[in-house]
């Protein structure tokens, strides 16, 4: 009878030191602005731009953010800046947004790059006022693929991830 209190006590102790550690930590910001920056690009999470028709957060769903790329390095000459959200439980990231028609997406795409990288080579940064983010989320991953001269249009890609833990 002794071993058996003894052993649930021990197990109740162990469970109460375990517990704690397997906590899911959704990805959610202590601290806004939060920033991370290579020598090339300046990566920024904000606070989601608030106004009529923009995405309000919905609690126990997503959270709403903003996102602004700068690039503080050489001049490019085209740009693209993709989103992923990770999946509890999964290898698959998936992307904070798309689009709808994927033939007129391919078509105005390599344009779109271009003009991307005179915007932000004039000193304007590429601005995502409001996005959302699934709560169940823990980390976000910002991707920038360019170009730049004498890189023989081979593009070059940098990745910025920010989690639960930052």
């Amino acid at each position: 009878m002794v071993k058996k209190t003894m052993l649930a006590i021990f197990t109740l102790f162990l469970l109460n030191i375990v517990t704690p550690t397997l906590e899911a930590n959704a990805l959610t910001f202590d601290e806004l602005p939060t920033k991370q920056t290579s020598k090339q690009w300046s990566v920024q999470v904000g606070e989601a731009e608030k106004g009529k028709g923009l995405a309000k957060p919905e609690k126990g769903i997503f959270h709403t953010y903003s996102l602004e790329v700068d690039n503080i390095g050489r001049d490019v000459l085209s740009a693209e800046v993709h989103m992923f959200r990770n999946e509890p439980n999964s290898k698959t990231k998936f992307a904070l947004f798309g689009c709808a028609d994927e033939k007129e997406c391919n078509k105005e795409h390599f344009e779109r790059a271009i003009s991307l990288a005179k915007q932000m080579n004039d000193g304007y940064p590429y601005k995502f006022s409001n996005f959302l983010m699934a709560e169940k989320a823990t980390e976000l991953e910002v991707e920038i693929v360019w170009t730049q001269k004498g890189s023989e249009g081979r593009p070059l890609k940098e990745t910025f991830t920010f989690t639960a833990d930052r």
